[in-house]
C-alpha cells in the first residue's frame, strides 16, 4: 500500500527549493503523476518568551500570497548546522534577542501532500536585546505582545502561517498545562 516512483524529473530548481514531477503508481496500482516541492533546508521557528508572558511576532510581506503576514521568527538551517544553533542565529538576526533555556516545542511537516519541508520549532526565555541584523532582502516589522493577544490574533484569522499557527497553539497548551500543574501544588 505504498506509492511507487517509476521516474522523476526536475522541472525547476533554485538555491532553496527543487520541484520535481514523478511518474508514479499510486497505492491502488494506477499510474499517475505527482509533483513535489523539495526544501533544501530544514526550517526553524522560535517563540521567544519575554517577561510577563510576552512574545514577539515578525511581520513581513510574503510574495506567494501577496499579503502582509504576522509570524513567529523563523528561518533556515544552513548545511552542517544543527537546528538549535540555527534558531539562536535566526532569533538574534530578526529580533536582536539573546535567549536561554531553549526547549524544542514541536516538529512538523508543513504540507506533506506536496512538499517534504521539515520544521523544528523551539521556545526560549529571552535574556536581553542586542542589535538585530535581518537579511538585506527582508523588510521586517516587529511587534511585542502579551501571549493572550497573539492567541487572539490567531483566533481572529490575523495569523495564517501554518508554522506559526501550530506553534502558538502548542505553546498555549504548554501554558495551560503549566498553570494547571501550579494550581495543584
Amino acid at each position: 500500500m505504498h506509492w511507487k516512483e517509476i521516474s522523476n524529473k526536475t522541472v525547476y530548481e533554485n538555491p532553496w527549493i527543487k520541484v520535481t514531477e514523478s511518474e508514479v503508481l499510486n497505492p491502488n496500482g494506477k499510474k499517475g503523476i505527482y509533483g513535489k516541492v523539495h526544501y533544501k533546508k530544514v526550517t526553524v521557528g522560535i517563540i521567544p518568551i519575554l517577561k510577563g508572558d510576552q512574545t514577539i511576532l515578525i511581520g513581513q510581506h510574503r510574495f506567494p500570497t501577496q499579503t502582509f503576514s504576522w509570524e513567529i521568527p523563523m528561518g533556515g538551517v544552513e548545511i552542517g548546522e544543527d537546528p538549535l544553533s540555527a534558531a539562536k542565529r535566526e532569533l538574534k538576526e530578526e529580533t536582536g534577542i539573546v535567549a536561554e533555556k531553549w526547549i524544542e516545542l514541536l516538529k512538523l511537516e508543513t504540507s506533506n501532500s506536496v512538499t517534504d519541508e521539515k520544521v523544528v520549532v523551539f521556545y526560549c526565555e529571552a535574556i536581553h536585546f542586542e542589535e538585530s541584523k535581518p537579511e538585506k532582502s527582508e523588510m521586517l516589522k516587529m511587534q511585542t505582545l502579551e501571549f493572550k493577544e497573539v492567541l487572539s490574533k490567531l483566533l481572529k484569522g490575523e495569523i495564517k502561517d501554518a508554522i506559526s499557527v501550530a506553534s502558538i497553539l502548542k505553546m498555549k497548551l504548554i501554558f495551560d498545562k503549566s498553570r494547571t500543574d501550579n494550581k495543584r501544588r
